[in-house]
């Protein structure tokens, strides 16, 4: 069942349950029950009772009211204007015992409209009260018990219209701070995979491109030089695709980061930085490493895959923006002193190498990671050349 026919449904049986109640509380007091409404004007049209009877009522006599009859038909639109069916039910239980609709309009009013609104259909429904007594100073007993418990059912009817106003606005609140951490659950992932396949296909690609520019320009090549050239640009090629399918199993599984035979995939870290190095080498930078930490392997989990992304980084950009130049690279460290990397190659006069464009991304991704990583990260140009340093911790 759809929102709009439910909510007919459902007006419909309050309608019919407000006429059900309304005539038992008219019959109650034609019987000398307590009588819950001022009544100014009774027993005059329209605020005179009708009683009926007829086999189809199950043998009851019912006593209607044509004003109260209104004020309970009122409640079919009380969803689409709240304020005109409070004012005619607080209208009509002056001159009518229509407590029923008023105390549904009321609360109808206090779920959907403003404070404000809520205070002035409230104070115009108690008004007809202290007026009543005001005319008749003398009266006392029922009439008294009778205001008394009209007060506290509009009273109740505001409150518990409150009560269920502040459970959906919580319930909205709630909605939509779900769908705002989902939205920043996919910028995150975004970010992530942005991150991700910055590091990892921009070392590979600026290999690929300096093989296949060696193997463009060299054209007095051997076909054992052209076919070796092709071949480590076809590996550089797989290598980049494997790549990128461990990224994307990572970042689809970060919680358990298992495949589903129940192994992992390999953990990049320090150890994997001289193989790296021998890319560049390989593909014709001069890159001098030198490591020197107490333990071989260096830091695992996040501080040893920010170590090898920064020594990555680094030579990505020495490829750039320093073609040529020698690159130094000098890691030391150990457990509780931290790990200390320094990337430095002189200057090379500002040129790019042709063909291997660079966002200017990269270096602000890895700020952010080392910064997530706890450590710190420094670069700059100096007198000699450009130098990058980083400082990451390395827990005992």
């Amino acid at each position: 069942m759809s929102g709009s026919r439910r909510e007919k449904t459902i007006d419909l049986g309050i309608v019919i349950l407000t006429v059900v109640l309304s005539a038992a509380l008219s019959h109650g007091r034609s019987r000398g029950a307590l009588d819950l409404s001022p009544e100014f004007g009774a027993g005059t049209w329209p605020a005179r009772t009708l009683s009926l009877s007829s086999p189809l009522l199950f043998g009851f006599t019912w006593v209607v009211n044509p004003i109260a009859l209104a004020a309970t038909g009122m409640l079919w639109w009380r969803r689409r204007w709240p304020t005109a069916a409070a004012v005619v039910a607080a209208a009509a239980a002056s001159v009518t015992p229509a407590v029923v609709p008023l105390v549904v309009a009321l609360f109808t009013v206090a779920v959907l409209k403003p404070p404000r609104t809520i205070l002035t259909v409230g104070l115009l429904a108690l008004l007809p009260i202290p007026v009543y007594f005001l005319m008749h100073p003398s009266v006392s007993g029922g009439p008294i018990a009778g205001a008394v418990i009209v007060a506290v059912l509009i009273a109740a009817a505001v409150g518990w219209g409150l009560f269920v106003r502040s459970l959906n606005e919580r319930t909205e609140r709630a909605e939509a701070e779900a769908v705002l951490r989902a939205q920043r659950a996919q910028q995150q992932a975004r970010e992530d995979i942005a991150r991700e396949m910055h590091d990892v296909l921009a070392h590979r690609l600026s290999l690929l491109s300096v093989h296949a520019g060696a193997l463009e320009f060299n054209s007095n090549a051997s076909a054992a030089e052209t076919a070796r050239a092709a071949a480590v640009i076809r590996e550089s090629a797989h290598q980049a695709l494997e790549d990128l399918q461990v990224v994307l199993h990572v970042l689809r599984s970060p919680a358990e980061d298992s495949t589903g035979d129940g192994t992992r995939p390999p953990q990049t870290g320090l150890s994997e930085v001289p193989d790296l190095v021998e890319e560049s080498q390989s593909a014709g930078m001069r890159v001098d490493l030198d490591i020197r930490c107490a333990e071989p392997g260096g830091p695992t989990g996040l501080a040893g895959l920010t170590a090898y992304r920064i020594v990555q980084e680094g030579l990505t950009n020495a490829r750039k923006h320093a073609h040529g130049s020698p690159v130094r690279i000098t890691v030391e460290g150990g457990p509780g002193a931290g790990l200390s990397l320094e990337l430095t190659n002189p200057a090379a006069g500002g040129t790019t190498r042709d063909g291997i464009p660079g966002a200017g991304q990269g270096l602000i991704g890895l700020e952010e990671r080392v910064t997530l990583a706890g450590g710190r990260l420094s670069h700059g140009r100096t007198t000699t050349g450009y130098v990058l340093r980083a400082w990451l911790p390395w827990p005992v």
